[in-house]
């Protein structure tokens, strides 16, 4: 493997978060290459259940050892689930982002534009582009 794992299953931002369609909702999580960036992370800030989100905002903060990062809205649309075992374990970002390390869920009030497919996520993390 010559980089950080892309996952065949889902669409990237630019930002390095994954979204995988669930049903009518997206699920969003961030990148292999994001968390390997911020290192431990050592908090996540979760968006109430309920909330109303825009795309291209902010929805929640990562802290981690080394810093502070923001998770964005793939679209407008509204949080419908959390990953609440990220409140006891922020390492599950780290060990398993595309896994048990996922951050919220929303229903998006329309199609998330902008996204990448993983080929195209794959050169632009190998790029360098952050």
């Amino acid at each position: 493997m010559s980089g950080p794992l892309v996952k065949e299953d889902r669409k990237y931002t630019r930002a390095h978060e994954w979204v995988r369609e669930a049903g009518a909702d997206l699920e969003i999580g961030i990148t292999d290459h994001a968390q390997a960036e911020l290192t431990d992370i050592v908090f996540v800030n979760l968006p109430k259940v309920g909330a109303s989100v825009v795309a291209g905002a902010s929805v929640l903060v990562l802290e981690s050892v080394k810093t502070v990062a923001d998770v964005y809205a793939p679209a407008d649309g509204t949080v419908v689930a959390v990953n609440s075992e990220l409140a006891a374990h922020p390492d599950l970002v780290n060990k398993d982002p595309y896994g048990r390390g996922w951050i919220f869920r929303m229903t998006p009030r329309g199609p998330p534009a902008g996204l990448l497919g993983p080929a195209e996520y794959a050169r632009f993390q190998a790029s360098g582009s952050v």
